[in-house]
């Protein structure tokens, strides 16, 4: 690609300064300017903890050949284009530069409070076994060509969409797309086959402000379907509804999952422990014995089949593959420990799915539900009374710990738990502020037929040091148990 391209793809705020050589060979794009190489395009942007716009002179000494920016920049020895968002315009960029790598893919985005990950690893199994190669961005792991990945954020940005995409050979590409994703610019150009909405509950209000600046931000992926893309939603919740229904008045081909009857695909009946699940579509019953538990995982399991068929996949070929699905690393991760206690890991960092993990777990269990968790630093704290109002209520005996504390210290953090343990809690809960002490207490106290669930973190390692020498939460559950799977 040229700089002198940039001219008619991009909407330039003011004249470029600096002349624009017409044979100027863009030899890489990034906004990170510790990753400039000589020839490479630097994406100045205005982030939410840095400005970008002060590392243009670094980008310039490491070789960048041009800088995008928002800002009025005179005096630069390089090509400069002001326009008005640069995060918009390095995802537009992104495009022309990788050839646009999604454009003969069937694109799919799964967005939604709870459920994003376990949704899209099941219906990325469903197309695997039935004859889609598939690609995904996610959460956990990014996998191209069946090639793991490391990822940073939930979804990453254009860039590395289009950058992995470029040297795939997948048919389908699978993205979990964040709400951060959809207001941050970070798929803008993408236009997806099929877009998800699983739920929404109270999460990341110290971001958005409110449940209804929430939803719009996830209704912006609605929004990037092809003229023939699908919605798939589940309409039981009372957002998905909304959604459905704003989306059926605007002539979008919407896909309802729920217990209504006029669901597209209607779970009839289902159970949590055995596992077991009744869909009906159109006349047709679908029964599956899956291998995960939990009411949630069976809505995950119906938007999953739901949009599998939608793509091409038969019944029988879908129900074979959620059948042999085994679940996702930390999103209630089974381990049964030495002790005879099940260890339950959770991702689980919401109100909502809170209540699905503990009443799962209360289903499964025939003795006491001991719950292990805490709170994020620097993240949404209107939620936290009522997780532990929830915990209090619906575990037998329950641990204040820490999470990741981000900027907080950690004598902050302490007086937070013991503050909201005094108001909230009761004589069921303490507060152990070191993670692995407080999982070894939970290991200490527990019987034959007790459940030990930690919630939070799930398959995240952690981000500072304590005093057992453990990096996860099922790492340490291990440690004091040397547990049998």
């Amino acid at each position: 690609m040229e700089l002198h391209e940039l001219v008619d793809i991009l909407e330039v705020m003011e004249p470029v300064s600096n002349s624009v050589h017409p044979n100027t060979v863009i030899k890489g794009i990034t906004s990170n300017s510790q990753e400039i190489k000589e020839g490479y395009l630097f994406f100045a942007i205005n982030g939410y903890q840095q400005d970008g716009h002060r590392y243009i002179e670094q980008a310039i000494e490491n070789g960048a050949c041009a800088v995008i920016g928002e800002k009025k920049i005179a005096n630069l020895s390089v090509p400069y284009f002001q326009v008005k968002n640069s995060r918009s315009a390095l995802s537009l960029v992104s495009n022309h530069f990788y050839n646009f790598p999604t454009h003969d893919k069937i694109l799919i985005g799964v967005t939604g409070t709870n459920g994003k990950t376990s949704t899209s690893y099941l219906i990325k199994q469903i197309l695997d076994d039935n004859g889609f190669s598939c690609a995904f961005f996610g959460t956990t792991k990014n996998i191209i060509n069946g090639e793991v990945y490391p990822t940073v954020n939930t979804t990453p940005n254009l860039v590395e969409i289009n950058r992995l995409l470029a040297e795939s050979k997948d048919e389908a590409v699978v993205i979990e797309v964040s709400s951060h994703a959809l207001t941050q610019h970070r798929v803008d150009g993408v236009s997806f086959d099929y877009a998800l909405f699983t739920n929404l509950s109270h999460d990341h209000l110290d971001y958005h402000g409110s449940m209804e600046e929430y939803f719009q931000a996830k209704r912006k992926l609605f929004e990037m379907l092809k003229d023939d893309g699908k919605a798939v939603i589940n309409t039981d919740d009372e957002w998905g509804e909304k959604l459905a229904n704003q989306l059926k008045a605007e002539d979008i081909h919407t896909i309802g999952i729920g217990e209504n009857e006029n669901s597209d695909v209607k779970l009839t009946s289902y159970t949590s422990n055995p596992p077991s699940l009744l869909l009906k579509e159109k006349s047709e019953s679908i029964s599956i014995t899956p291998s995960i538990y939990g009411i949630h995982n069976m809505y995950n399991i119906a938007m999953a089949y739901g949009t599998a068929k939608q793509v091409g996949v038969d019944s029988n070929g879908a129900i074979s593959s959620i059948e042999r699905f085994k679940g996702v690393e930390g999103r209630f991760s089974l381990t049964k420990l030495n002790n005879g206690a099940t260890l339950v890991v959770d991702y689980a960092h919401t109100p909502h799915a809170l209540i699905s993990s503990l009443n799962t777990a209360r289903e499964m269990c025939d003795g006491k539900i001991i719950h292990v968790f805490g709170f994020r630093g620097d993240r949404d704290p209107s939620k936290r009374r009522d997780m532990v109002s929830i915990s209090s209520e619906m575990s037998d005996y329950y641990i204040l710990t820490y999470d990741d504390l981000n900027s907080v210290s950690p004598e902050e953090m302490k007086n937070t738990l013991v503050s909201f343990q005094e108001q909230y809690g009761n004589d069921k809960g303490k507060v152990i502020t070191d993670r692995t002490l407080a999982i070894e207490e939970a290991i200490k106290i527990a019987e034959t037929g007790d459940c030990i669930i930690i919630t939070g973190k799930g398959h995240e390692k952690y981000q500072q040091h304590y005093h057992y020498p453990a990096n996860s939460d099922e790492e340490a559950a291990i440690y004091f148990t040397n547990a049998e799977e």
